[in-house]
């Protein structure tokens, strides 16, 4: 396995943009649609948790899936399925008037998106060097920036007033389908290679492994520990796109209705932007660093400053763009710093590669879920400014979590240990 990051990513890199660049066209303005067609705000958060709870048990079985039937064959099954469901949605759900017909439809469609993109993180830990991993994964969550937060956000606040939800909704279709086609050419192209081979297990090996995607949290302390960091560290990137709009564009729960809610996705959209550049660097900088100690400081404590920073700032400076705007960057530096992630949980346990994968991408989901849940039961008994400082609270926890867990890194752990030994070695 070679320590330089191989060609053969970057065109999943690519499909995981165009792929994201649709998923997330709704991402920042489907809360206040869904209250413009008259459900109420706790109706949208709800939504969002559906959508959430069913993406956790999609990413829970992603990697173990992915694993034994191939990433790239995966990812573009789950395409498909994103594409049909989009339509059935768009089509049936949003005009129908029913609540429980679109919960159904959407939940249904939330197993899809995990489905491709977790799929491509097992990709990558199969194929590169533990000592490059956070630097790969780092571009991994670029390329996921780039698409749901850049241009998955930009352009749709640009097509919406000129062409109104659905339509914009629409939209978001051919930049799936061509993540999909990329996908598929990626799964054409490599066939045959040792990661997209399946693992030949029996159905009653299969079953073992996929359960110990889950079985492994209570096996080993250190990845339970680390999912709870997990889910902790996204709770605002898909907590504020439900609670903002309503904050920064209404009067609902405390809200300040400061600015429009175009406004609000484009800085929405600098946050993604920013990310794009500091994924890179956190990634480099958590391989040489630690990444540990990056995740808990610029990550955690970050995050917990970001988040009220987003609350209070509205209600001292009004309409700032610029003011809210260095919030956002501020969130964009300290989400960011939690790249090495992805290469902490193989690293835990390298002889599982898949199930420590699955533990991430479960993790991942619950904090899907969670974000929105926190905001579902706070809305009504604290306002919005009591779902921020509960997610600042929780930051403030993780950052704690983090001392119990010591990833063996390569460089960083290693280098540790022989300098204990040599200092053993000349006080004897």
């Amino acid at each position: 396995m070679s320590a330089r990051l191989p060609r053969s990513l970057i065109i999943g890199y690519a499909a995981i943009a165009l792929f994201m660049t649709g998923d997330g066209f709704e991402l920042t303005f489907l809360a206040r649609y869904l209250v413009d067609l008259g459900y109420t705000p706790v109706d949208a958060a709800l939504a969002f948790s559906v959508y959430g709870f069913v993406a956790a048990i999609a990413a829970w079985c992603s990697g173990v899936i992915a694993e034994m039937f191939g990433a790239r064959r995966v990812m573009v099954i789950a395409g498909i399925a994103w594409l049909v469901l989009q339509v059935v949605l768009l089509s049936v759900g949003l005009n129908s008037g029913s609540l429980p017909l679109i919960l159904m439809i959407y939940g249904l469609r939330a197993a899809a998106y995990p489905m491709f993109i977790y799929s491509f993180v097992v990709q990558i830990a199969q194929t590169v060097d533990r000592s490059r991993l956070a630097t790969a994964m780092g571009w991994y969550w670029a390329a996921y920036s780039l698409g749901i937060g850049v241009l998955g956000t930009y352009l749709p606040s640009w097509l919406l007033p000129v062409l109104g939800e659905q339509l914009t909704l629409w939209l978001a279709l051919p930049w799936v389908a061509a993540g999909v086609v990329l996908a598929a050419w990626s799964a054409y192209r490599y066939r045959g290679t040792a990661q997209e081979r399946p693992t030949g297990m029996n159905s009653s090996q299969k079953l073992r492994e996929m359960a110990r995607g889950a079985t492994i949290l209570v096996e080993n302390r250190q990845i339970l520990v680390l999912a709870i960091v997990r889910v902790i560290c996204n709770l605002t990137l898909f907590g504020f796109p439900v609670i903002m709009p309503l904050y920064l564009s209404t009067n609902s729960y405390d809200g300040v209705a400061v600015l429009e809610v175009t406004q609000w996705m484009q800085l929405w959209g600098l946050m993604f932007a920013v990310t794009i550049v500091t994924n890179v660097l956190w990634g480099r900088i958590g391989d040489r660093f630690g990444w540990m100690r990056q995740m808990r400081w610029y990550g955690c404590v970050g995050c917990a400053v970001a988040t009220l920073a987003f609350y209070y700032l509205p209600q001292w400076t009004g309409p700032n763009m610029l003011a809210l705007g260095g919030a956002a960057v501020l969130l964009a530096v300290a989400v960011s710093a939690f790249v090495p992630m992805g290469a902490v949980f193989p690293a835990l346990a390298p002889e599982h590669t898949g199930a420590a994968v699955s533990a991430h991408n479960l993790a991942a989901g619950v904090s899907t879920f969670l974000g929105p849940a926190i905001a579902m039961v706070l809305l009504p008994i604290a306002g919005i400014g009591g779902v921020c400082w509960a997610y600042a609270v929780l930051y403030l926890i993780g950052a704690g979590l983090t001392y119990f867990v010591r990833p063996d890194q390569p460089g960083i752990t290693t280098k540790t240990k022989t300098h204990s030994t040599e200092l053993a070695a000349t006080a004897a």
